[in-house]
């Protein structure tokens, strides 16, 4: 039951839960083992870090759940950019998914970064989920992920979402999104991504049906 739950803004103390919390929801999810827990030590780091925006739900005495936000930018054909959000990785604790923490959660960041003056976030997710807390198809803006073609079907890039917080996306705007580099920093780094993940407890990494990888 989705009740005596607090959101908070994130702070240095909670990291090490957070991780932890990060590591355990995403295991064996996307690919066999995960990186999310590493990526997001990489974005706390990174110039785009927003604290105000990063968050923690907790209920019981414990950290339940974690969403977090980036800046980043769209590209146009001109060279111009606009500046935008990036959201993730996002998690709810294994035992309450599926209970309505997640949209809770996901509602309350959206609205303070509505606050904040954000235009938009984008970032890649499941519109079956995402669409509950009024996220579209990026495509419909007429941006596009960095890695699909120019002139490729919309439907190739339906994993990728926006959420239109204050403004939104200029008329007539198009333009290129791609991800912080901190997000591929795993795949950059694999030597020191197994020393950082050693230092979990040990998990076994496998090959389920669904992964992306």
């Amino acid at each position: 039951m989705t009740t005596n739950y607090t959101i908070r803004q994130e702070t240095p103390a909670d990291y090490a839960e957070v991780s932890n919390l990060v590591r355990e929801s995403f295991w064996n999810v996307y690919a066999p083992g995960c990186t999310e827990h590493y990526v997001i030590e990489h974005l706390r780091k990174s110039a785009g870090f927003i604290k105000e925006l990063a968050f923690v739900m907790e209920k019981d005495g414990r950290i339940i759940g974690q969403n977090i936000f980036f800046k980043a930018e769209i590209t146009a054909a001109d060279g111009s950019k606009l500046p935008v959000l990036t959201m993730g990785p996002i998690c709810i604790a294994n035992d309450l998914k599926r209970q309505g923490y997640g949209k809770i959660l996901l509602d309350y960041s959206f609205e303070k970064a509505k606050e904040l003056g954000y235009s938009a976030a984008f970032f890649e997710g499941n519109i079956d989920f995402y669409g509950k807390c009024g996220c579209e198809y990026a495509s419909k803006y007429g941006i596009r992920y960095h890695l699909i073609p120019e002139g490729t079907d919309p439907a190739e890039q339906c994993f990728f979402l926006c959420k239109v917080l204050n403004g939104g996306i200029p008329e007539n705007f198009k333009g290129v999104y791609a991800p912080p580099k901190e997000y591929f920093v795993a795949q950059e780094n694999p030597e020191d991504f197994e020393a950082y993940d050693s230092k979990f407890p040990k998990k076994e990494k496998l090959k389920l049906p669904g992964q992306l990888v």
